[in-house]
C-alpha cells in the first residue's frame, strides 16, 4: 500500500525551506514584541508624565508585564488550535494579532491628548501582542522541532531562538538607526512611533508567508491516527509530570534572559549611569554574539545529550549572576559593562539554545503544541513578564541587590529539574511520531 503524501517523510531541502520560513515569521513576531522594551525610554512620558524617570519607566514595565498575562491564555487557546488545525494555522493566527498590536501602538495618541485613554490602549495593545505571542512560541517551537531531523533537532530548532534573539536585535538597530538620525528631541516626540509602523507593515507580509508554509509530518500522522483531541484537561490530567517539568525548567531560564537582556538595556542606563546610547550599542552588540552562540550550542547538544547544557546553565547562572550584576552596577566603562553582559549571555545559552526541543521533545504529537506552549506561557508570566518590575521596584525601593539574589535562587529551582529529569535527546517522542 502505497503511503499518502502527507505522511511522507520531508527531505533536508524541504526542511531547510520550512525552518527558514518559520524563523523569518519568528523573527518579525519577536521584533514586534520587543519594540516596546527598546523604546520605553522614549514613548514612557508621553503614556505616564511624571517628574520622576524610575516612575515613569515603572508604569511602562507593569504594562509590559501585563502584556504576559495573555501569554498563558494564547498559549492556551492557540496551542489547542496549533494541534488541531496544524503548526502552519496556528503560526499564521498569531501573526495577524501581532500585527493589530503593533499598529495600535503607532497609532496611539498621547496622555496629553485623550487622557487615561492613552495608557488604556496601550494597555489594549499589549494585551493583543500577549495574546499573539503566547500562541507563537508554543507553534514556532514544536514546527521547528517537528520539521528537524533526528540527529540535528538540536541545532535546527535552536534558530527558535536565533529569530527570536534577532528580533530583540532588529529592534535595536532599528532605535540605533534613528538616534543616528533624528534629534533628542524628534525620538521623543514622534520618532519612536516608527519601529511600530515598521512593525505592523512586516507583519502583513510574514502573514502571507507562512500561508505558503508545509505542514508537520508529526502533525499529518497524529491527525491520520486519530489521537485524543488536544486540550487543557487532556494536558493535565494525562501529561501532569510533563506539564510541572516545562513550568520549572522555564522559570529560571526566563528570568535569567530577561535579566540579561531585557532589563539591561535600562539597567545600564538606569544603574550604572551610562547614556541612553552608550546602553544601546552594548545591547545590540552582546545579543548578536548571544545569538550567534545559539546553533553552536545546539548542535553541541545532538552530540553530548540536552542535559549537560542545561546544568552548566543552572551551576553558572546560580554562583555568577550576583557577581555580575555587582559589578555592573559600579561599572561606568562601556567596554567593562559589555564584557560583564556578554559574560551572563554565555551562560544563559545553555538554556535559551535547546529550550525549545527539550519541551517539545517532551510531549507527544496530538497535544505537543499545548504542552509547549502553555506551561511555558505559566513560568514567562510569572517570571520572566514581571522581571522589570521586580527589579524597578526593588531599586525604587532601595533594596536593588535583592533582585540578583532572586535571579540566582530561581536559577536554582531550574537547577534540580535539570538535575533529575532524563535527558530528552536519548527518549524523545518526536522520534516516535
Amino acid at each position: 500500500m502505497t503511503s499518502s503524501p502527507a505522511l511522507t517523510a520531508p527531505d533536508q531541502r524541504q526542511r531547510l525551506k520550512a525552518i527558514i520560513g518559520g524563523s523569518t515569521g519568528n523573527l518579525v513576531e519577536w521584533y514586534d514584541w520587543y519594540a516596546y522594551s527598546a523604546f520605553t525610554l522614549y514613548f514612557a512620558p508621553h503614556f505616564f508624565p511624571s517628574e520622576d524617570r524610575t516612575a515613569q519607566l515603572l508604569s511602562a514595565a507593569g504594562i509590559f508585564a501585563v502584556g504576559f498575562l495573555m501569554r498563558p491564555i494564547g498559549a492556551w487557546l492557540m496551542g489547542v488550535y496549533a494541534d488541531r488545525h496544524g503548526r502552519k494555522s496556528g503560526l499564521t493566527l498569531s501573526v495577524a494579532l501581532m500585527c493589530s498590536g503593533s499598529l495600535l501602538i503607532a497609532v496611539t495618541p498621547g496622555y496629553d491628548v485623550i487622557g487615561v485613554g492613552a495608557p488604556a490602549l496601550l494597555v489594549l495593545a499589549r494585551l493583543i501582542q500577549g495574546l499573539s505571542i503566547g500562541g507563537e512560541y508554543g507553534a514556532s517551537a514544536t514546527y521547528l522541532s517537528e520539521m528537524a531531523g533526528r540527529d540535528r533537532r538540536g541545532f535546527f530548532s535552536s534558530f527558535q531562538y536565533v529569530t527570536l534573539i534577532a528580533g530583540q536585535l532588529v529592534a535595536i538597530c532599528v532605535l540605533l538607526l534613528l538616534q543616528a538620525t533624528l534629534s533628542e528631541a524628534q525620538l521623543d516626540a514622534w520618532g519612536w512611533r516608527i519601529p511600530f509602523l515598521i512593525g505592523g507593515a512586516l507583519a502583513v507580509v510574514v502573514f502571507w508567508l507562512r500561508r505558503g508554509l508545509a505542514e508537520t509530518q508529526s502533525f499529518a500522522v497524529a491527525k491520520a491516527k486519530g489521537s485524543p483531541k488536544s486540550g487543557f484537561v487532556e494536558l493535565v490530567t494525562r501529561h501532569p509530570r510533563e506539564t510541572m517539568t516545562v513550568m520549572l525548567l522555564t522559570a529560571g531560564g526566563t528570568i535569567a534572559f530577561y535579566a540579561y537582556s531585557i532589563y539591561m538595556q535600562k539597567f545600564l542606563v538606569n544603574t550604572s549611569g551610562l547614556s541612553r546610547e552608550s546602553a544601546s550599542q552594548i545591547n545590540a552588540i552582546t545579543l548578536l554574539l548571544f545569538m550567534m552562540l545559539q546553533p553552536l550550542a545546539g548542535a553541541l547538544s545532538d552530540r553530548i545529550g540536552r542535559k549537560p547544557l542545561m546544568i552548566g546553565f543552572g551551576v553558572m547562572g546560580m554562583s555568577c549572576t550576583y557577581p555580575i550584576f555587582s559589578a555592573l552596577a559600579v561599572t561606568r566603562d562601556a567596554l567593562t559593562a559589555g564584557l560583564l553582559v556578554m559574560a551572563g549571555l554565555v551562560i544563559v545559552t545553555g538554556y535559551t539554545s535547546i529550550n525549545a526541543v527539550v519541551k517539545a521533545e517532551l510531549f507527544p504529537a496530538h497535544i505537543r503544541a499545548l504542552g509547549v506552549a502553555l506551561p511555558y506561557a505559566l513560568a514567562n508570566t510569572l517570571f520572566g513578564g514581571t522581571a522589570e518590575f521586580v527589579a524597578l521596584w526593588f531599586k525604587q525601593s532601595g533594596m536593588e541587590s535583592a533582585f540578583y539574589l532572586y535571579v540566582s535562587a530561581m536559577i536554582g529551582v531550574s537547577l534540580i529539574v535539570y538535575i533529575r529529569m532524563r535527558d530528552t535527546r536519548a527518549h524523545s517522542l518526536i522520534q516516535e511520531d
